[in-house]
């Protein structure tokens, strides 16, 4: 499957559907390399444009899908109508997926007693999961007793829960020594299967607004998101008409 892209900002994401990405996602788990899908936000894009390492491993990421709402209003300003792919509900579908053909799984991140209880409820949820790897995010110091963990238990699925730019730093490092694993970061999302943390109700969710619930929930969040969503937007119109001039 060819992969179809629009630059926002000086990044490429990938405008395939929720379906095609799983497909996609698929043929990644097949190759014989190891793989890397960003969940790109307004906010990653913010702090990558400060940091060229990090930018690096934005734009060598195999499937970079539009999880922020802040990506979707860029790409709708530039005629692109896609569907937003919530990094959470993604990466639900890969183990969905994962149990289906049998695909051995990793999980690495969360705290201790969040990553147990996130391995129970998912097991109870998906019986025949395959798990063959799970660690919490503290692991500084024995950062190589993980890696080593995570490559002797050959996993072709890793989800990695260390936050941005975290996890999408040492997944780009296990990219050069695991064969054949696609990777994600997922952020929070051990904290939701764990029932730690409540997400948004569905009809928040199918409006493009889980982001301000949990903003409303968690006011601190407040001033991640601001000035950097309205500013995200700012500049991609500003990119768009300073092209049409250029033409």
């Amino acid at each position: 499957m060819q992969r179809r892209q629009k630059n926002l900002l000086g990044y490429n994401i990938d405008l395939f559907s929720v379906e095609e990405a799983l497909d996609y996602s698929n043929s990644l788990i097949d190759s014989a390399k190891s793989s890397h899908i960003v969940t790109i936000n307004p906010e990653i894009i913010e702090y990558a444009n400060k940091h060229e390492d990090f930018a690096k491993i934005l734009k060598e990421a195999e499937l970079v899908i539009p999880d922020g709402i802040g990506i979707k209003i860029g790409l709708k300003i530039n005629g692109e109508n896609v569907q937003r792919i919530t990094g959470i509900g993604f990466a639900h579908s890969l183990l969905e997926n994962a149990q289906k053909n049998n695909i051995p799984v990793a999980l690495v991140g969360a705290k201790p007693h969040v990553i147990e209880k996130a391995y129970e409820n998912l097991k109870q949820e998906m019986p025949e999961l395959n798990i063959v790897y799970k660690h919490d995010g503290y692991f500084r110091d024995c950062k190589q007793e993980v890696i080593d963990g995570i490559k002797n238990a050959s996993p072709k699925l890793l989800l990695v829960a260390l936050g941005a730019p975290m996890q999408e730093e040492f997944i780009y490092e296990l990219k050069s020594i695991l064969p054949s694993t696609l990777m994600i970061g997922i952020g929070g999302s051990f904290d939701v299967w764990a029932g730690e943390v409540q997400r948004a109700p569905e009809i928040w969710q199918k409006l493009g607004l889980e982001w301000l619930y949990r903003t409303i929930k968690q006011p601190e969040r407040f001033k991640r998101i601001f000035p950097t969503l309205p500013l995200f937007v700012y500049n991609v119109i500003k990119e768009k008409f300073t092209k049409k001039e250029v033409l």
